[in-house]
């Protein structure tokens, strides 16, 4: 029973060494910055690039 409990332990720590799940969460985090900041400068210049295309698509006509 011993040595199934220590190869248990030794398995679980050797999974739990790799950097794998730590360069998933760094990426999903780097995603969803990229995302919020898109999504405030649209927010924030929406409505300045929609007059201004509105402004440049009159002066076309």
């Amino acid at each position: 029973m011993s040595t199934t409990f220590e190869f248990a332990s030794a398995w679980l720590r050797a999974r739990c060494r790799t950097d794998r799940g730590a360069s998933l969460v760094e990426y999903a985090l780097l995603v969803a910055l990229i995302a919020i900041v898109c999504i405030v400068a649209v927010t924030l210049l929406g409505k300045s690039a929609s007059s201004k295309f509105s402004e440049v698509g009159s002066g076309l006509s």
